[in-house]
């Protein structure tokens, strides 16, 4: 990860104030995970975006607002619900899921999963190791942690998004390297 990208977050950061602050302290943890997966959407790979219950909400938003803006090109995340709305509840299943997948995107895909590690949806996003987690109430390498019982939590989403969103659009446009 070039210093470039962790100097543009901590710059996103703080322009956007309060509302953002908290995530200043946890910038070490949160850019090099970011930059390292926006790396794969420069090269083709779609991301699948899957949630625990509580965040369903945050799939909708999340998706109804990443190809929002005129300015940019369309991006490849997708809901997995939208592809194949069914529980994967064995290894079985879940590797023929990932066959699936590799054969539907040939240039690649990662799985973005929202939610808690003790859901099974979790499984499906750790099945493939260059998936990106934010996970509930369980810290895992290569992930970030949130709690469920952070009372600003939602707010916290939302300004993930915007922070992700705004990385999105330096990225693509070459305004900073990763």
């Amino acid at each position: 990860m070039s210093n470039n990208f962790l100097k543009f977050s901590l710059e996103q950061i703080r322009q956007n104030g309060a509302y953002m602050s908290w995530l200043e302290e946890r910038r070490l943890e949160w850019s090099p995970l970011v930059a390292s997966k926006l790396s794969l959407l420069l090269q083709g790979y779609t991301f699948i975006i899957i949630t625990d219950e509580q965040r369903a909400w945050y799939e909708e938003y999340f998706l109804s607002q990443i190809n929002k803006k005129a300015t940019r090109p369309m991006l490849p995340f997708i809901s997995l619900k939208g592809i194949c709305n069914k529980n994967y509840n064995t290894q079985e299943e879940i590797a023929l899921l990932n066959d699936l997948l590799s054969i539907s995107f040939p240039n690649g895909y990662v799985y973005f999963y929202i939610g808690k590690n003790s859901d099974p949806k979790a499984q499906i996003a750790k099945s493939k190791e260059d998936s990106l987690l934010w996970l509930f109430d369980e810290q895992l390498q290569n992930s970030f942690y949130l709690s469920s019982l952070d009372k600003d939590l939602d707010y916290k989403l939302i300004s993930l998004y915007k922070i992700f969103d705004k990385s999105l659009d330096a990225v693509l446009f070459s305004k900073v390297e990763i």
